[in-house]
């Protein structure tokens, strides 16, 4: 094998250490400008028709074409404990509401069957994608007039009012999860390497990886609109890869001068050894999430490239940044010290096995028994997910049963059946004014009237000039239960076709409901290609990297698992409701659509972190000639806290966002953090060691066809490799204490 094919991670290593300050003020250079560069040109969100599929994202597409962006509609609902006793209040409101200079079209009050209740519908003024941003003084109206008026509750619901509670919610979010996330990191990371300077590096990398691909994602937003939400995929992944990737980096560099290597040395087997994972790893995160660009839909495309483009810097900090910033530091590094942990962490160097030297013992002993034990428990945790359901997740089901914006709604829901979340007929006509056309609708009106599916208050909007006709229509239910499902079958396989059909060019249905079908059957038939390509590339990578056709066969078998493991768990969790109380959440009774693909890929990706660490030690002390067992009881025993501290970050990482408030971030949260903990413990230390202890010699096996695939080094091969060029010498080149 040549050294050019081997060496990536050395050359990289060895230029930064020789420019370690272009390499360390390049990389500031370069986060300061492209997070100025993206704040400046600010992110393109993806419109409504880009964020769906089918026939309703087909509707919002036909009125974007003709530029008619329907309204921020809004209501509000006033309730009295007698009949008709909100009227008083209803005309203070109206006067309110026009008097704030945001409404316009502030309707008269549609009153209930029981009489108790009465509707005022309004739009606000101006672009309705920034309402949300403008609703203060709406708001203030609401909570002024239900002031004034004693008895008479109000209950507010629209376009306007879910955006500004999503952006308040998402910020809100967001801040916690930084402000909580990173403090986890840093703490963890102490009890790792016993010293604040070596704690800080990996936190620093990491956290900068971010702020530079928040600007990337800003510019690449402009030609791949994003979804609200990828920012904070973003963050999740990057800062779990950013720590992890330099905290294996550094922790092997540690290792090796604890174990009385010189510094120069010590780099140059860090960057051979640990940079080479990363840089493996990496390449093998990435190429598992370009599967999402696989999908039919745009969502996936953007966290496709947000995580590459954070997996890719963050990938390329510690293989450059970091070896620059070690040999500047010197022993400098260990500054800070937390003198028991330090000494812990001493002392563990030199011991003959630790905990993990001593849980090796029993599994490698008896690695039959372990292999059944451990598949049997993953089996267990995997099961639930058989009774998986997913749904596009309504408001109440995100934002919680008891919470404002969910009261208003089921409220009005209960009050005027469909209308918060009416079903949308968009119609494209050469003649949408021609008697013909006119007389269908009026025909529609009454066939919906008959079926008692539908509810009272249809309107019709005719564009003439643009030819576009769009009809609300309120279906039964609470808009997303069986009955409202039923009722759109029937508008979008019946009544349109046959009545409104004849007399338009296209004819589509959308709304909220049907939005979430189309958006749900989409995934469904884009989870097959997905994995199908994700799990060849990782298969075909293992391949290349071990030389071992069990190996790479395994891989894919162990990250099933693990992926099976966070699905049974999130679907336990919050579609069964099992121990949610005892966690604080609330069960939703489905997992959010787009979730499963979603774990799917990042955990293929965040799998193969350990994966490739743990194999590449068995392999290398295999090479150097120990016998399989012995040379798995070594790889587990020398990765294993670098693995367990990696784990615990991600873990805690992913925790933070399992107690955010939004129900797709806690099943995101919950899944991952279950998977990793499982894939960490459970999967790497008991099951992996098992079933290459079972197989033995027949580990290395690759059949006589592959005998051509290169072969990679995993040591550190001293005789072979350069020493990595210092600028002046370091520090000390002894041993650190």
């Amino acid at each position: 094998m040549s050294a050019t094919r081997r060496g990536l991670a050395v050359r990289l290593g060895g230029w930064s250490t020789r420019h370690r300050k272009t390499a360390i003020i390049g990389w500031l250079l370069f986060v300061v400008v492209v997070a100025v560069i993206g704040g400046m040109s600010g992110i393109n969100e993806m419109t409504n028709s880009q964020n769906g599929s089918g026939d309703s994202a087909s509707a919002e597409k036909v009125l974007e074409d003709a530029g008619l962006k329907p309204p921020a509609g809004e209501m509000v609902m006033l309730r009295s404990a007698e009949p008709d006793g909100w009227r008083a209040a209803a005309g203070d409101l109206a006067a309110r509401l026009e008097k704030s200079g945001e409404t316009e079209r502030v309707q008269r009050p549609v009153r209930s069957e029981s009489g108790r209740e009465g509707l005022i519908g309004f739009e606000m003024k101006g672009d309705p994608d920034t309402a949300g941003d403008r609703m203060q003084p709406v708001l203030d109206a609401v909570k002024e007039t239900e002031a004034r008026h004693e008895g008479v509750k109000l209950y507010e619901f629209g376009d306007a009012t879910f955006a500004h509670s999503l952006n308040d919610m998402l910020s809100g979010d967001m801040k916690t999860a930084e402000m909580t996330a990173v403090p986890l990191a840093l703490g963890i990371l102490l009890v790792v390497f016993g010293a604040l300077v070596a704690a800080l590096l990996p936190v620093f990398l990491a956290l900068t990886a971010c702020v530079g691909t928040f600007g990337l994602l800003a510019l690449a937003s402009h030609e791949l609109p994003m979804y609200s939400s990828t920012n904070s995929v973003m963050f999740l992944v990057g800062l779990a890869v950013g720590v992890d990737y330099c905290l294996f980096y550094l922790r092997r560099e540690r290792d090796e001068r604890a174990a009385g290597r010189d510094a120069q040395t010590a780099l140059r087997i860090a960057a051979q050894t640990s940079g080479r994972a990363v840089l493996i790893s990496g390449v093998t995160v990435m190429l598992a999430m370009s599967g999402m660009f696989l999908s039919g839909l745009l969502l996936f495309k953007g966290f496709a490239v947000a995580t590459i483009l954070v997996v890719f810097t963050a990938m390329l900090g510690s293989v450059t940044v970091l070896p620059a910033m070690l040999s500047w530091l010197g022993d400098r590094v260990d500054a800070g010290r937390v003198p028991l942990l330090n000494r812990r962490r001493r002392k563990g160097v030199h011991a003959s096995g630790g905990i993990s030297g001593r849980m090796m013992k029993p599994v490698l002993a008896k690695p039959g028994l372990f292999a059944v034990l451990a598949g049997a428990l993953l089996l267990a945790l995997c099961a639930p997910a058989l009774g998986m359901k997913t749904e596009q997740l309504g408001m109440e089901k995100q934002f919680g049963s008891d919470s404002k914006l969910t009261v208003a709604f089921n409220e009005i829901t209960e009050s005027f059946p469909g209308g918060p979340a009416p079903a949308e007929v968009v119609l494209r006509s050469d003649d949408v004014s021609s008697p013909r056309f006119q007389g269908a609708v009026a025909d529609f009106r009454r066939k919906l009237a008959a079926s008692g599916e539908f509810g009272k208050n249809v309107e019709v909007q005719l564009h003439k000039k643009e030819g576009v006709a769009r009809i609300e229509v309120p279906l039964a239910g609470n808009g997303a239960n069986a009955t409202s499902k039923h009722a759109l079958h029937t508008l979008k396989d019946d009544l349109v076709p046959q009545v409104l059909g004849p007399v338009s060019e296209k004819a589509y249905v959308g709304g909220e409901l049907a939005s979430s079908i189309d958006f749900n059957d989409q995934l469904n038939s884009d989870i097959a290609p997905v994995f199908l390509f994700i799990a060849a590339v990782t298969f075909l990578l293992m391949l290349v990297c071990f030389r071992s056709l069990p190996i790479a066969i395994a891989s894919i078998l162990l990250n099933l698992l693990s992926v099976g493991a966070a699905y049974g768990t999130m679907t336990a969790v919050f579609q069964h409701g099992w121990g949610a109380e005892t966690l604080g959440m609330e069960p939703a009774g489905a997992i959010e659509g787009w979730m499963p693909l979603f774990v799917l890929v990042i955990l293929f990706g965040l799998s193969m972190d350990y994966h490739v660490f743990v194999v590449s030690r068995i392999r290398e002390a295999h090479d150097r000639g120990l016998a399989t067992r012995d040379a798995i009881r070594e790889g587990i025993r020398s990765t294993a806290g670098s693995v367990t501290g990696a784990a615990a970050i991600m873990v805690a990482v992913f925790a933070v966002f399992a107690l955010l408030r939004m129900q797709d971030m806690q099943q995101m949260g919950v899944g991952l953090a279950v998977a990793v903990l499982v894939d960490a413990t459970l999967v790497r230390m008991v099951l992996l060691p098992s079933v290459m202890a079972l197989l033995g010699e027949r580990n290395w096996y690759l059949p006589k066809a592959l005998a051509w695939l290169p072969s990679l080094n995993h040591g550190e091969q001293d005789a072979e490799l350069p020493p990595l060029p210092q600028e002046r010498p370091t520090a000390s080149a002894g041993h650190r204490g």
